[in-house]
């Protein structure tokens, strides 16, 4: 076996200065030469998926046959096999659980009773791995499409036999190699047709596991949030993240740019959010909808409010914190500005002995004819380059209320959530000029940092556009 190792690390050392020599010469290459380095890396990649998923499956096969306490996983200090492997390759804890899956699913078990060598659950997809045609992500799609199936064994070894002749390029209508989401995609068809019942024994699975955890705040300020949604809610809460999140299509006809003078509307900004913060900017935009549309159940005898609490010195001033009704942790005032901006503010005013003296309402919301106005102006959110349309906007007092800004067309413009938040801190500054908004952007967006008009109003621009004849 010491020769199998030192076959293995010689291979080790002959790719490194392969690899070496390809990173230094790659810049030169042609396109062609590039593709062909691709190709060839992967395939020493699936070739080297195929010896640790065949030495975990030897691992899998002896823990199974001794007590716990003599397996391998627990002689080196590791709850499971995923770890052994995790700690043993360095790769992600996902990667190694998917090294487990395939290794159960293409390993080849000895009878106990008679030491017989027993075919693996998938044959075809063995060879196929071994041969290099089938990396590891090819045959974790295919068993994973397969697992807790109710074709019955025949129908998944063909199955098998045909989806590897696929990878490999032997199938009679092969059209070239595949990937191993093609092969996921046609193990999925070969699972209807050997199930034609339908997928519910998997629906009653999914009902049965679905659910959604709102954790407590950690010490990075954020609520972990965990679960899993059906198809049909996951599909949902996607319609309305891309109705939040489709970007402006691209169609001729006139373009906004800076202005010689600098008073046109200028829209190119960049949007450093990653995906995910993207996505999570839109569904507080879509809770935060949900909750203003009355659609929603009552609780405690209103329309669910979110209350942030805050002294009334401390959000005047700027400074302190504020608090979210069941957390114990702080958030910081800049959330109770924003809430306040946008909201209702109540002052309640405490006696020494914390006895309520008095309550006062503060109503400093736009009424649903002043934000039907400010749409017009405005036409969604007036921060250059950002798509959030008006209907999912809240509207921001540009002068702050507590500061004696009133609640006024005149002192009310557009902003999404995520800019609303972040109008302190992320370098956009607004004005207002004989009733419309100016912006005025950070270094990074204008180096003159000159103030500009600002609106997504076609109505507004089409006046615009004989002005610029």
């Amino acid at each position: 076996m010491t020769n199998f190792i030192d076959a293995l690390a010689g291979v080790d050392d002959v790719l490194a200065n392969v690899v070496a020599d390809v990173v230094e010469g790659l810049r030169v290459a042609t396109d062609a030469d590039v593709l062909g380095v691709l190709a060839a890396a992967g395939r020493v990649r699936r070739l080297v998926d195929a010896a640790m998923v065949e030495a975990v499956a030897v691992i899998v096969e002896r823990d199974e046959a001794v007590s716990h306490a003599d397996r391998a996983t627990t002689r080196y200090g590791c709850r499971s096999t995923a770890e052994l492997v995790q700690r043993v390759t360095r790769v992600s804890g996902r990667t190694a659980g998917d090294v487990v899956a395939a290794a159960q699913a293409v390993r080849r078990s000895v009878a106990p009773s008679s030491g017989e060598v027993l075919p693996a659950e998938f044959p075809g997809m063995r060879d196929a791995l071994l041969s290099g045609d089938a990396g590891l992500d090819g045959v974790v799609a295919v068993s994973g499409v397969f697992r807790g199936s109710l074709g019955g064994r025949a129908g998944i070894l063909a199955a098998d036999e045909e989806l590897a002749a696929v990878a490999q390029g032997r199938a009679a209508d092969a059209g070239g190699s595949v990937s191993a989401d093609e092969l996921r995609a046609m193990a999925r068809v070969w699972a209807v047709f050997l199930d034609p019942d339908g997928s519910e024994p998997v629906d009653t699975r999914a009902l049965r596991k679905r659910g959604l955890t709102v954790g407590r705040r950690g010490s990075d300020g954020l609520v972990p949030v965990r679960g899993g949604l059906l198809p049909e809610v996951a599909a949902q809460l996607q319609l309305g993240l891309d109705s939040v999140l489709n970007p402006k299509v691209d169609v001729s006809g006139p373009r906004f740019v800076e202005t010689d003078d600098g008073d046109g509307p200028f829209e190119d900004a960049a949007d450093t959010r990653t995906a995910g913060q993207k996505r999570h900017d839109a569904l507080a935009i879509l809770l935060a909808a949900a909750a203003a549309s009355g659609e929603l159940p009552m609780l405690g005898g209103a329309a669910p409010t979110l209350v942030v609490q805050v002294r009334e010195d401390d959000l005047s001033a700027g400074r302190g914190w504020a608090h979210l009704p069941g957390y114990d942790e702080p958030i910081s005032i800049g959330v109770a500005r924003q809430v306040a901006c946008a909201g209702v503010v109540e002052r309640v005013v405490l006696g020494e002995g914390g006895r309520i003296v008095s309550l006062t309402t503060l109503d400093r919301v736009f009424s649903h004819h002043q934000r039907r106005a400010i749409t017009l102006r405005d036409g969604g959110c007036v921060i250059p380059g950002c798509d959030v349309p008006p209907q999912w906007c809240e509207i921001h007092h540009v002068q702050e209320h507590s500061r004696g800004g009133p609640t006024h067309t005149d002192n009310g413009v557009l902003l999404c959530w995520f800019h609303h938040r972040t109008i302190e801190t992320g370098g956009w500054q607004i004005r207002m000029v004989d009733g419309t908004p100016h912006v005025r952007g950070p270094y990074w967006w204008d180096a003159e940092r000159a103030w500009r008009p600002a609106t997504k109003s076609p109505i507004r621009r089409q006046n615009q556009l004989p002005l610029r004849m």
